[in-house]
């Protein structure tokens, strides 16, 4: 299997595919690395943290595999090869080996520093090698020129690909079993290309176990995802797909409804009425009018579902990223039974796009505006919760107008719940010069979640004890006893001083990820 410049073909076909295959590694090895970065993320939150670790071990495996590369001397296509089947096993069962270890194993960060650093090395072995076997064709110079131009142009491609077409399409597992199949495919190649140097029955054998392994995982790979998730739900999956921005699941059991979003919960359809009560009503009674209203989140229409019980209302704006969601929510009948087809009605006007850009861009000045968004536990939903965003919002509210947005558990995040109020305390109001804008911190109680946060914040000072329910609005949970104890905070949950959440620092995500590890280690 030795190579001799005397068996190295003249012809152009062999440095010709060693560049296809040279562009075909790079976009399977990029898209590993955001394959374990992105399911990092579902899993355990905190992009910044989980893509710097990743990148982190890959960068790193990678040099540990460059600097391995010079004890291979001989037989460099025969080793190039194996590295390409294994590379494709591996990374190719890399997201369904996550999947399970967060599932069943509950020891997820020891399988993905080991997936990590081996994909890292075989990655790093890759470029060396094959520039090796090319320079038996080409003089260096061009030869290395070559093969990072395709290295380069190859991770551009897949930088492009993976959240614009194959993150929809295919999900974290389709994706990698996809990509795995296309290494293998690549040593396949191989063994046909180079038949000469390469005749070995072991490595034949070899490579059509990892294509039959990849192609019945994929095969399957959906089952086995279902499998994986009913591990992680305790009632049954009536619905799941990956959309371009997040996975949805919906389980069911009875009458009891349930929305995960990247395995966090959502809504519970046994008191999610509490939640929602809450969010809305304090606003509508309290705002000077509300005949315009926006909704950045929300794309359950729960919370319009509350506003429409307001005939002098308008319009409503619904802002909601994922335009899978709101379709789901404004089609499927068990659950628009949930939303009484809120998000049908001719008031209301669907928007998909992210709130932040719909914020620099509209021109409408709203009366009240709710935020109805997921906790901040990555920096793209930490900037949604800075003073940056509530400063534009401010500039987008009537005079009377009043803001209101989930600020997570002030029990469960006491720190993480008062850096949103404090952020909103020091935002600088727009009709109030030199000011900034006046701020009601409130609270309830919702079985699913725990003692839940809301803060409100306007031009004005929200006069709570203003705050009376409409006679004929039926409600289920509040009740005009009971409004003075939402603004009241106990010893355990009490105002504390913190750092304002900005776009340069993010210290609210700091709060989050420290109070989240204290409670649910």
């Amino acid at each position: 299997m030795s190579t001799s410049p005397s068996s190295v073909s003249t012809s152009y076909t062999e440095p010709l595919f060693l560049l296809v295959a040279t562009f075909i590694i790079a976009i399977c090895g990029l898209v590993y690395e955001l394959l374990a970065g992105t399911l990092s993320s579902y899993l355990l939150g905190d992009s910044v943290y989980q893509f710097s670790i990743v990148i982190g071990l890959f960068m790193s495996a990678m040099g540990i595999g460059a600097f391995l590369s010079r004890f291979f001397q001989q037989d460099l296509e025969y080793y190039f090869t194996v590295i390409q089947l294994s590379l494709g096993l591996v990374g190719g069962l890399s997201a369904p080996l996550l999947f399970f270890a967060f599932a069943w194993l509950m020891n997820y960060n020891a399988f993905l520093f080991a997936i990590c650093l081996l994909l890292g090395i075989l990655i790093g072995l890759e470029i060396p090698l094959i520039t090796r076997i090319l320079q038996q064709h080409q003089i260096l110079k061009i030869n290395i020129s070559n093969v990072l131009t395709a290295d380069y142009i190859g991770a551009l491609v897949a930088a492009l690909l993976f959240p614009l077409v194959l993150m929809p399409l295919l999900g974290v597992i389709g994706i990698s079993l996809l990509f795995g199949l296309l290494n293998v495919a690549v040593a396949i190649v191989m063994l046909w290309l180079f038949r000469d140097r390469l005749r070995t029955w072991g490595l034949s054998i070899f490579a059509a176990l990892c294509f039959l392994s990849l192609s019945i995982s994929m095969f399957y790979s959906e089952s086995w995802l279902g499998l994986m998730e009913r591990r992680l739900f305790q009632n049954p999956i009536i619905f799941a797909e990956t959309t371009a921005y997040q996975r949805l699941v919906i389980t069911r059991r009875g009458e009891r409804i349930q929305l995960y979003i990247n395995g966090g919960l959502q809504f519970d359809s046994f008191d999610e009425y509490r939640y929602h009560e809450a969010l809305v009503h304090p606003a509508m009674n309290l705002a000077t009018q509300h005949q315009q209203v926006l909704i950045l989140g929300g794309g359950d229409g729960m919370a319009v579902r509350e506003i429409l019980k307001y005939p002098d209302v308008q319009h409503i704006t619904l802002v909601d990223l994922d335009p899978r969601m709101t379709e789901l929510f404004r089609e499927n009948p068990l659950l628009t039974a949930l939303n009484q087809q809120s998000l049908s009605n001719p008031k209301v006007q669907v928007v998909n796009q992210d709130a932040w850009q719909f914020i620099e861009h509209t021109p409408q000045i709203y009366d009240v505006v709710l935020i109805d968004l997921p906790d901040p536990h990555n920096s793209s939903l930490s900037k949604l919760y800075s003073r940056e965003f509530y400063f534009r919002l401010a500039q987008h509210l009537s005079q009377g107008g009043l803001l209101v947005t989930q600020a997570t558990s002030p029990l469960f995040a006491h720190d993480a719940y008062w850096c949103i109020h404090n952020t909103l305390a020091a935002t600088p109001s727009p009709m109030r010069e030199g000011k900034t804008l006046y701020t009601q911190p409130y609270q309830t109680y919702v079985p699913s979640f725990g003692l839940w946060g809301f803060v409100m914040a306007g031009h004005h000072q929200p006069d709570w004890s203003r705050f009376k329910l409409p006679e004929a609005i039926k409600f289920r949970y509040l009740r005009p006893e009971l409004l003075p104890s939402l603004i009241e905070f106990a010893p355990d949950t009490a105002f504390v001083s913190t750092e304002v959440n900005s776009l340069q620092s993010h210290p609210l995500l700091q709060y989050y990820e420290n109070e989240s590890k204290r409670w649910f280690p």
